[in-house]
């Protein structure tokens, strides 16, 4: 079957996973995975078609007469006009190189230790929990356009659980997390280095154990860098995706308009963040289109969108190689890559001191958004602030409202800088993203009790 006239990209892709659990000095889970396989994606008279196989079958022209046998059965639901694809071409080869990989033997050695360590620190706690997980991307990408693309996509991440007994006797926990590019070995998982950060946390822990319930209703709230980044991903960053303003995502209709206070500024990075390597480093997408950063937000005006080749096609944007897959068996969809609003000039003490009564928000375990840019994200560690100050731990409750809104009343944005890609990114398929940024001040309604 000829692919002469055919727009075709050919790529294979090996993704590895390890993960432990320590619950309690016991190792509740070692497992490791490999998933490895081959795929070809073809854009014919206006369809795409795809097709992929694990492994090595497949590969070559019998993937891709199936990938092309697959455009022309969709081309049966009717004519389309074919688009011109825009973007260029990437040639190149990315590979973090860091240090040589533990082994599963030195990596339960360390969680061993970690564990010792709170046990023998923190009598007061009633439970532990410690995971390790590793994952490694490495794909090659080959397109009729003349790309040529060998990228690698390497993070670690440790996450760190410590458990008590509350006031009333319930079980309180806080969990804090550590990620960065690389293998565990890149995280410097030394006791020395961890103490003070379990330090911190043992404290918030002990805050909590004595939490009172927040007020219900709109306040004037200081949202850390967490809670700030995962508001700028979900609940801005997905209405910011092409594909979602394709299908009908509010912003489609206020580009040029303002959406932010004009002290907000938010980028998804391609690669670069402030002159060193992002933890998601995307020099080009999975469509071989060089990688570009977007700023979505400038000084509160919406300005752009991440796209893919079609999506940019569509809405007359320049493509910002912003396509990915997860799995080898997974199709290219527009995905942020490294997202969060820019520091601004103020201390994080600053914002705090300028609030006669409202709250401090610093940790979240889940949320949910919509192309709407409504959202609602669970908090499970804050703390009120009366008269600048901060006071006591507030109990598990949730924040919400309209992203757009929430941006519009920021009247402080902090100069840190953090940044985490200890998580995922859901839409139809999981992916590796980070988020972060700074402390920001604004208005949202908390659930309450």
């Amino acid at each position: 079957m000829s692919t002469h006239n055919a727009y075709r990209e050919s790529r294979r892709h090996e993704l590895r996973k390890t993960r432990l659990v320590m619950i309690d000095g016991n190792l509740a889970v070692n497992a490791r995975s490999v998933d490895g396989g081959a795929s070809e994606r073809v854009h014919d008279a206006g369809y795409w078609g795809f097709a992929a196989a694990s492994g090595s079958a497949g590969a070559g022209g019998t993937l891709r007469d199936k990938a092309l046998a697959n455009a022309r059965a969709m081309a049966r639901f009717g004519a389309r006009t074919a688009l011109s694809l825009p973007g260029g071409s990437y040639r190149g080869e990315h590979v973090f190189r860091g240090k040589a990989p533990l082994d599963a033997r030195a990596c339960i050695d360390r969680l061993t230790a970690l564990h010792a360590h709170c046990k023998a620190s923190y009598p007061d706690l009633t439970s532990t929990a410690f995971t390790m997980h590793e994952e490694h991307h490495a794909k090659q990408l080959e397109t009729s356009g003349g790309a040529s693309v060998v990228n690698h996509i390497q993070r670690a991440v440790l996450m760190m659980t410590l458990v008590a007994a509350g006031a009333d006797g319930a079980p309180v926990e806080i969990t804090e997390r550590i990620s960065g590019k690389g293998t565990f070995a890149d995280l410097d998982l030394d006791i020395d280095i961890l103490a003070p950060l379990l330090d911190r946390t043992h404290a918030h822990l002990q805050a909590k154990r004595h939490a009172v319930a927040a007020r219900g209703g709109r306040h004037v709230v200081v949202l850390g860098p967490a809670l700030a980044g995962i508001l700028a991903h979900e609940a801005m960053g997905h209405p910011c995706e092409a594909d979602l303003v394709l299908g009908g995502a509010v912003t489609g209709d206020l580009v040029g308009q303002r959406v932010a206070s004009d002290l907000v500024t938010m980028i998804d990075h391609a690669h670069t963040v402030d002159g060193a390597e992002a933890m998601v480093p995307v020099y080009a997408d999975d469509e071989g289109t060089p990688a570009a950063d977007v700023v979505l937000i400038e000084r509160g005006i919406l300005r752009d969108f991440m796209s893919s080749r079609e999506t940019a096609a569509k809405l007359g944007i320049a493509p910002s190689g912003s396509a990915r897959a997860y799995l080898p068996s997974d199709e290219p969809l527009v995905r942020m890559r490294n997202t969060g609003i820019r520091p601004g000039t103020s201390r994080l003490d600053e914002l705090i001191g300028g609030v006669e009564s409202g709250y401090l928000l610093l940790a979240t375990g889940n949320g949910q958004a919509d192309s709407t840019t409504e959202f609602m994200f669970g908090v499970n560690l804050g703390y009120e602030i009366e008269r600048g100050r901060l006071g006591r731990a507030i109990r598990d409750t949730t924040v919400s409202g309209s992203a757009i809104e929430v941006l519009q009343s920021v009247d402080a944005v902090s100069d840190d800088n953090v940044w985490s890609s200890a998580g995922y990114c859901g839409k139809k398929q999981p992916m590796v993203v980070s988020m972060g940024g700074p402390a920001i001040r604004a208005r949202a309604h908390l659930g309450g009790a």
